[in-house]
């Protein structure tokens, strides 16, 4: 049979593969299309195995809120060199599968994209790998909003919770919401509270400021170390550090304040923050 430039482009349209690689299975197949999907797909599966030992730490963070901001998924996506993360292939599949991730819960997609992934990364011919995905519903009242900073290089959701509906839609909350999520992505809080940080992570910071202060007297040593203790609570609890904006100004302070001039209580349920690579 024939190979017709139709038939290539369609071939083409449905893998994204070169020109010559169509062709070539389509020759091998005598123009049946399933069949030449078939060798293509086996071509990708062989170019996954030649670039599994690349180290890919490039790529990009992307993440999605959907209408009513009742429900937000992020992605983490990478390839092995910032050549391919500003590849407009590259970015067209990221942007596909961040519209895709509102339809995977946490940690579930990597799976249900892999034919995908595998596709293209013998389209574009560098080790492409999808490392993670969040799903978030909101929890009560309150919405979920995002931000990514560096172009992709850190994403951040944060819940923020409410009591009265309509507080989702003033102003004031969604100035604060965007203000925090930046917080986060800036500041990289470890915890959202000090009740979270684990009992034996305080006991080993103790057992160093300890040691610092050996040698001072007993009766001081407990209020001193009681002022370190609160001091490391504030660089990595978030509700305890200093707003990214105004450093005097902790996140706690600038969260009742905000929800004193809006009339409401106002809570974070909860944050997420992924570091390209890390």
């Amino acid at each position: 049979m024939a190979i017709t430039t139709s038939m290539i482009k369609e071939l083409r349209d449905a893998t994204s593969l070169g020109i010559a690689d169509c062709k070539k299975a389509l020759e091998e197949t005598n123009g049946d299309f399933d069949g030449a999907v078939k060798i293509l797909r086996e071509k990708g599966a062989a170019v996954a195995a030649k670039r599994a030992s690349k180290e890919a730490k490039e790529g990009n963070v992307a993440a999605i809120v959907a209408p009513g901001a009742q429900s937000a998924g992020m992605i983490e996506i990478n390839c092995e060199t910032d050549f391919v993360t500003r590849n407009e292939d590259f970015q067209a599949f990221v942007e596909e599968l961040r519209g895709e991730s509102l339809n995977f819960e946490s940690d579930k997609m990597a799976e249900g994209v892999a034919e995908q992934v595998e596709a293209k990364m013998a389209s574009i011919g560098e080790k492409i790998q999808f490392r993670r995905n969040i799903k978030w519903d909101v929890e009560g009242t309150g919405s979920i909003t995002s931000y990514i900073h560096m172009g992709g290089k850190v994403g951040v959701l944060l819940e923020l919770g409410c009591e009265k509906a309509e507080t989702i839609e003033n102003p004031v909350y969604k100035e604060l919401a965007k203000d925090l999520t930046l917080h986060v992505a800036a500041a990289a809080p470890e915890y959202l509270n000090r009740e979270e940080v684990p009992a034996e992570t305080v006991e080993a910071e103790k057992d160093i400021f300890r040691k610092q202060l050996d040698g001072k007297p007993e009766n001081i040593i407990d209020n001193i170390l009681k002022g370190k203790i609160n001091k490391y609570f504030s660089q990595i609890c978030f509700l305890e550090q200093g707003f990214v904006k105004e450093d005097k100004v902790s996140i706690t302070a600038l969260i009742e304040e905000k929800a004193k001039e809006i009339g409401d209580t106002l809570t974070v349920k909860r944050y997420a923050r992924y570091q390209l690579g890390a």
